[in-house]
């Protein structure tokens, strides 16, 4: 991930069997750390309601939730304005 360098990146999966789970991963590729969050304690932390949707957290302890997916573009401009 090209970004990997400007930021840190971890998935969080609310639902879904451990086989699910890993297939998501294997299917898209993924290579940063991933959790399971069964219970939805780290969604309900970040204010996420629904999958997708990304959380980030400034450098400035700040945090914005935007529901929904997001593309490469929108990814680059939201790790720029967070550090």
């Amino acid at each position: 991930m090209r970004l990997a360098e400007q930021a840190n990146f971890v998935g969080v999966a609310w639902t879904g069997s451990d086989d699910d789970f890993q297939s998501f991963i294997d299917r898209h590729g993924l290579t940063f750390p991933q959790v399971s969050d069964d219970p939805g304690e780290i969604f309900a932390r970040f204010g996420v309601v629904y999958q997708p949707a990304v959380a980030v957290v400034r450098s400035d302890g700040g945090v914005e939730t935007i529901a929904g997916a997001v593309d490469d573009a929108l990814l680059e401009q939201i790790v720029a304005e967070a550090a």
